[in-house]
């Protein structure tokens, strides 16, 4: 690294002056530019082994892409110049496609100082920076996540990227995508792996339960509070903590939340002491990031503090080809599962699978799968063995007419209600998880219906 010749452009004067310290003791020369026009001229002039390149600058060349204009060029003029490129928190998409298209490597700004000098040293290690996923190459782990289509292909590259950082991801993705897979799995790409990994639905925490359940309490607290307890942020120390349902948690949790994040300390209830925490934050939500932004549902400083990098998770209908992939995998486990001996899925099964738009996403298509290979008795799943989640189907209107008048529509959702608590045994928080409503609002519901 001693004889490395490093470049960095970026119209961020503060951000070149701390690099220019930070690398000087650690390379054999450092270069500064805030313009990106003179980056070709300084290539030419300077023996480069690394460039380090923002994505974005304010002297607009194709506004938004900026960067992957200048990688394009320098790639074309110098393909041995190594590119780590700069950008923003939430960039990832435009950081991947980066690396499709040349870049050996991102960071994200503001980055750790020892981050910085571990990617530049490991570059210079590796002559070669090879892509750890194979293009069109099935993955089934142990967290259950399979795909081979071009944007799992994408997802994973994502996974594989950002695993190993220290950043807070923010998973986004509809009910049923498998947002819960995804964390598990970013933990176990995670330099914490051998750590614990905390999950909790804070959306489906009240507020009475909410600060005990994160941040403990001593004994006395509260009348049934008999012994201290640790809540679910210091179980996680040193680990990882998953805060699943995030956008639907009160102004109010947040503003609890945001402290705790802020100071990387709790204070258990019934006690004036901070406990530091050390811990990897992942958060996910069915809420889209444009309706978080909204200030009257969520603080936008949590949003910051939660969201270093956005994952977004695909809906099964963006990628139908993994329809047939997943359906398979969902066979093999319940024929082990219910010690069934099914061969396969006919093809008129699979083109049944393929034509459906799956509203519950993954879930339900292993819904599906399951309740076929229960009720088959053949050799082999047929499209009549496929049922789809009545949850999930619309409705026919109870008159043949189009008087879709109140009391239909609450029938309607009297129905849907009455099956998701069937289905789950009566199970509050996963049937009101299932209908996408909060544990509150199903029990209104059930009040109203009287169920």
């Amino acid at each position: 690294m001693k004889k490395a010749t490093v470049l960095v452009v970026d119209d961020d004067q503060d951000l070149l002056t701390a690099t220019r310290i930070l690398l000087r003791p650690n390379v054999k020369e450092v270069i500064v530019e805030h313009n990106p026009e003179k980056l070709l001229n300084i290539l030419e002039k300077n023996a480069v082994d690394i460039l380090l390149l923002d994505m974005n600058f304010k002297s607009a060349i194709n506004t938004g892409n900026e960067g992957l204009y200048w990688l394009g060029k320098v790639k074309e003029s110098f393909p041995q110049v190594h590119v780590v490129m700069i950008t923003a928190y939430g960039a990832v998409d435009l950081a991947v496609k980066s690396l499709k298209q040349g870049a050996a490597d991102f960071i994200v700004k503001p980055w750790q100082n020892e981050q910085l000098l571990s990617t530049l040293q490991t570059l210079l290690d590796e002559q070669k920076n090879v892509n750890p996923i194979q293009k069109g190459k099935p993955l089934t782990d142990e967290q259950g996540i399979v795909g081979k289509s071009a944007i799992m292909d994408d997802l994973f590259y994502k996974l594989d990227k950002v695993s190993p950082t220290e950043a807070n991801i923010l998973i986004l993705g509809e009910n049923g995508t498998g947002k819960d897979l995804i964390a598990n799995a970013i933990h176990q790409r995670s330099l914490r792996n051998k750590k614990p990994f905390i999950k909790v639905d804070v959306g489906s925490l009240t507020e009475t339960l909410f600060e005990s359940e994160l941040f403990g309490y001593k004994k006395g607290a509260f009348t049934d509070a008999r012994e201290d307890r640790k809540g679910r942020f210091e179980n996680a120390d040193t680990g990882t903590l998953f805060l699943d349902e995030i956008g639907n948690i009160s102004l109010q949790q947040q503003a609890k939340l945001l402290s705790v994040l802020q100071n990387r300390a709790v204070v258990p209830l019934g006690s004036s002491a901070a406990i530091p925490v050390d811990i990897r934050l992942l958060s996910a939500t069915n809420v889209p990031l444009k309706a978080l932004a909204d200030e009257s549902r969520f603080r936008k400083d949590l949003i910051y503090r939660i969201n270093t990098l956005e994952i977004q998770v695909p809906a099964l209908r963006d990628r139908l080809e993994d329809i047939p992939l997943l359906a398979n995998h969902f066979l093999d486990f319940y024929n082990q599962k219910y010690h069934k001996n099914i061969a396969g899925i006919e093809a008129d099964a699979l083109q049944k699978l393929k034509q459906y738009h799956f509203p519950g996403n993954v879930r339900e298509l292993q819904y599906s799968i399951e309740r076929a290979v229960i009720m088959s008795d053949q050799s082999s799943l047929r499209a009549d063995d496929i049922l789809f989640s009545p949850i999930e189907s619309v409705p026919e209107p109870l008159n043949q007419g189009n008087d879709f008048s109140s009391h239909n529509l609450e029938e309607i959702e009297r129905k849907a209600i009455k099956s998701a608590i069937e289905r789950y045994n009566g199970n509050i928080s996963k049937a009101a998880k299932e209908l996408g409503l909060t544990r509150a609002t199903l029990y209104r519901r059930l009040e109203k219906y009287n169920l």
